[in-house]
């Protein structure tokens, strides 16, 4: 195992604790020294590791004190809560309400740009946008769909229409949004909740809408809230069962 790995592990361990609450905000982390003794390296690696935890942006350095703990759910960006949710996995309440606030603001991206896409002057060459789409379904009409390939091109298309219509934060949120959900194997499967196909049939259904020229009917987009809606609630029910019904640990030893 190269020191790479070492570090990126115990950086990983003690990012998990401060993520279970074992380290409290405000506190000192463990000295250099403590963190060489507890996991048997060189001080040069322990430092290197409390360096990576300061990346995540768990910890910040204090001259002459080491490193203290932040609070990261209260003070952390974007870039703090993707580590963190990765971390709060093996804590199912933790990681549950946390991933139903990252659907519920990916639900609100997308429906926005759909939406709007619909209304505008649609510059992306509709050939892109069908070719895109062909290789979701022959990803999703595999024996074992690529779940997670297919969750990636979805983001690929949802970031086309917003950089098309101008909407720069909200692409830089939903990638971030994207790495987040790609991170986590639980996360991924539960976007899943219902066939891959259906991934596939919305796709279409919008391409279709977007040909028309004349938008979705009153009736279409009151169907198309309501199916959006349940959709993500069957997305944040599956999570939930994913976390419940086995053992994390289990979980991401096959995935490994």
């Amino acid at each position: 195992m190269g020191s790479r790995t070492v570090v990126a592990d115990v950086a990983d361990e003690l990012a998990r604790r401060v993520t279970a609450g074992e380290y409290q905000p405000g506190e000192l982390m463990p000295s250099v020294r403590q963190v060489a003794e507890e996991f048997d390296m060189n001080r040069a690696t322990a430092q290197l590791t409390l360096g990576r935890l300061e990346s995540y942006g768990f910890v910040e350095a204090r001259r002459g004190k080491g490193f203290t703990i932040r609070d990261v759910r209260e003070a952390g960006g974007i870039d703090v809560y993707r580590h963190l949710f990765r971390f709060s996995v093996p804590m199912p309440d933790v990681a549950i309400d946390m991933f139903r606030d990252i659907v519920e603001v990916e639900r609100g991206i997308v429906m926005d740009v759909l939406l709007a896409y619909t209304a505008s002057a649609q510059d992306i060459d509709p050939a892109e946008l069908k070719s895109a789409i062909d290789q979701l379904e022959s990803l999703a009409r595999r024996e074992v769909p690529d779940y997670q390939q297919i969750l990636a091109i979805e983001v690929v298309l949802v970031r086309k229409l917003l950089t098309a219509l101008g909407m720069s934060m909200q692409r830089a949120i939903l990638n971030s949004i994207g790495e987040m959900v790609l991170e986590v194997p639980e996360a991924v499967q539960a976007f899943f909740a219902g066939a891959a196909d259906l991934h596939v049939l919305v796709w279409r259904a919008l391409v279709a809408v977007w040909e028309s020229g004349s938008g979705p009917s009153d009736a279409q987009l009151a169907l198309f809230e309501d199916l959006f809606g349940m959709y993500h609630e069957k997305v944040v029910a599956k999570f939930e069962e994913l976390l419940v019904a086995e053992p994390v640990e289990q979980t991401h030893a096959a995935t490994a």
